[in-house]
């Protein structure tokens, strides 16, 4: 197991001292061009001779090479040169590199211009050093290109051959509510699995997992394309699971909420497409639906009432509108979740219910009439790692209901299966109906093509709950690890989360 903390990876270190070398190996070039020159041309205008002129040529690389190295740098990370456009195609990767180091060459002329006192690169060397800077750097990158494409891949090959048939697999957000439960699974079937997750809630969800040898955990936040950049290296699958979940959860801040669940899904998406990943397979949510009285399948209008179903249902739509015959997303639209996981939360009815009736002795349920579908944390897993095994051609580019025909339910009907195995509590049903969402949802499709059957039903997965209060293996359902909206509101560790990166840095820059 091993770990990435920073945000400036060692990746993107060893490339920035690269381009350190380079830099300076190209202005000891225009430097010592520019000697010979004057030595075989001028030097009778230098009563000192060639002494006077090696030791000038000295100070213009002692005064010059901090101030140039800084520029190109700067100038670098802000174009992007060491984070998303690594992953351009050739010409683009060489043309947007060759207008950095210009731009690089200009600002740095620019302050030069502007300090008194500093002494100033002759023009010779400034544009010599320049077109040194441009053909090394451009070169790296180009023949750094042609490595992944032809040599790196034969490599990769033969280190998979060895390795096993198991797949590559990046987990975004994987140490989360149904993350927690699938990684476990993909661990045991033999795949080589990287997590890159904030890890709000510190490695106790993933715990259990961090004897295998073929995980790697990555400490990152998903919005940061450097992160991404960084896990995404040598994968072959990505199953993005990252966001903020639920519709009390993503009223707290709208914007935090489309930065999180839709601006970071748009650029992992490119991301993946860029690196040439086989298999993206995003986590939406049966809330897409909206509310209607029909049941309704994948090829239903969709109609999202709350901003945690909109966002979801444009993040589908972003990643559609990418797809190529080599990039083709696959959505799992989950129903509503129960259970436990190495992250379990007590948002949710099910598990809700379940606790109150179990330690309060009521089972209070709002409205009761709205229909929902739902699914056992474990068999929602097992259904995104049935996912990932499948034919390629048979899951491509498709959407999947992820749930049972058989786990559609009231509300009311919840609270009645709670009532069921816990006779002393009291059923109260409030009629005012809070939530308008109302959907019933047909899963044939990821039956009939797949050949998945939950293994769960909503009584077992309320029965499970019930024993892990009883053993104290959950000791409040009320602590805020276990709900996202309580965790948003009240938890010191919840700023990683709310840190709005992208709004931070707009408001940090200079104004008039």
């Amino acid at each position: 197991m091993e770990t990435h903390l920073g945000k400036f990876s060692r990746g993107m270190l060893l490339r920035m001292a690269a381009d350190t070398v380079m830099i300076h190996v190209s202005l000891i070039a225009a430097l010592a061009s520019r000697l010979f020159w004057e030595i075989a041309f001028f030097d009778r205008e230098y009563p000192g001779g060639y002494g006077e002129i090696f030791w000038s040529h000295v100070s213009f690389y002692r005064d010059n090479f901090l101030p140039l190295t800084i520029c190109v740098l700067v100038v670098f990370y802000l174009m992007g040169v060491y984070t998303y456009s690594r992953f351009y195609q050739s010409r683009y990767r060489a043309l947007t590199i060759f207008q950095a180091v210009t731009l690089a060459f200009l600002a740095f002329a620019a302050i030069k211009f502007f300090l008194a006192g500093s002494t100033p690169l002759p023009r010779t060397t400034m544009v010599l050093c320049w077109l040194f800077s441009s053909g090394l750097i451009v070169s790296s990158r180009v023949w750094s290109q042609l490595w992944d494409r032809i040599i790196h891949p034969e490599r990769q090959a033969m280190l998979s051959a060895r390795r096993g048939p198991g797949r590559h697999i990046l987990v975004i957000g994987g140490a989360g509510y149904i993350g927690s439960a699938l990684l476990g699974k993909l661990l045991a079937k033999g795949h080589q699995v990287r997590l890159l997750d904030l890890m709000v809630f510190g490695n106790e969800p993933i715990r259990h997992l961090l004897h295998f040898g073929n995980l790697e955990v990555v400490h990152g936040d998903f919005r940061h394309v450097e992160s991404v950049v960084e896990a995404m290296q040598g994968v072959d699958t990505v199953i993005h699971l990252g966001a903020i979940v639920g519709d009390p959860a993503c009223s707290l801040d709208e914007n935090l909420t489309i930065d999180v669940n839709l601006t970071a899904t748009r650029m992992i998406g490119e991301l993946a497409k860029a690196q040439g990943v086989e298999r993206f397979v995003f986590a939406s949510t049966c809330s897409v639906y909206g509310a209607c009285d029909e049941i309704l399948d994948e090829r239903s209008v969709v109609r999202p009432i709350s901003l945690y179903g909109q966002t979801k249902l444009a993040s589908e739509r972003v990643l559609f509108k990418m797809a190529t015959d080599k990039f083709k997303p696959t959505i799992v639209r989950f129903a509503t979740i129960y259970g436990l996981s190495g992250r379990t939360r007590f948002d949710l009815v099910v598990n809700l219910l379940s606790a109150k009736a179990k330690l309060e002795g009521k089972i209070t349920v709002n409205g009761g009439g709205q229909w929902r579908p739902f699914i056992h944390v474990d068999d929602a897993a097992a259904a995104v790692a049935r996912i990932i095994e499948a034919p390629r051609e048979i899951v491509a580019g498709e959407v999947f209901n992820v749930g049972s025909n058989e786990q559609n339910y009231t509300i009311t009907q919840i609270g009645e299966l709670v009532h069921q195995q816990v006779v002393s509590a009291e059923l109260i049903v409030n009629e005012t109906d809070t939530d308008r969402r109302n959907y019933r949802v047909n899963f044939s499709k990821l039956r009939n093509h797949l050949g998945f059957a939950p293994q769960w039903t909503v009584e077992m997965g309320i029965q499970q709950v019930l024993e892990a209060i009883a053993s104290g293996d959950v000791q409040d359902y009320r602590e805020a690890k276990y709900s996202n909206v309580k965790f948003l509101t009240e938890s010191a560790d919840a700023a990683a989360v709310r840190d709005n990166w992208a709004r931070q840095l707009i408001e940090s820059l200079p104004r008039e």
